[in-house]
């Protein structure tokens, strides 16, 4: 479920809420709990596996929105890890005129999952 150009690793961490929000208050300047982080590899390696970057996805906020969106924690999980691994890839939705959107909703509904994040109108990052 991943874009065909999304050649590499990332590092996935699940963390809690005061976690994230410590996170995102330091790197974003908003001091509230958020969904998911995403932190690209700025470094060019020589080597044959590419680093993307981190994703760092907050354990409660994901189960609360598994509730609202009325699906298992674990696909909320999904959604939020490639909301995440698309920005790493520099999909920027606040400033790419619905290219990140559809290009998520496309990549979602081929793994049955009907919604994403910036279909359901929230702020991310």
């Amino acid at each position: 479920m991943a874009p065909a150009r999304a050649r590499g690793t990332v590092g996935v961490a699940l963390v809690s809420d005061a976690c994230i929000r410590t996170l995102n208050r330091g790197y974003r300047r908003v001091n509230r709990a958020t969904d998911v982080l995403s932190f690209p590899n700025n470094e060019r390696s020589r080597s044959a596996e590419r680093f993307l970057g981190d994703i760092v996805i907050a354990r409660g906020v994901a189960r609360r929105q598994a509730r609202e969106a009325g699906h298992p924690a674990v696909t909320e999980l999904r959604v939020l890890a490639l909301h995440g691994l698309l920005h790493l890839l520099g999909y920027d939705h606040e400033r790419d005129k619905g290219r990140m959107r559809r290009l998520e909703a496309r990549l979602l509904q081929s793994g049955g999952i009907r919604e994403g994040l910036i279909e359901r109108g929230k702020n991310r990052a």
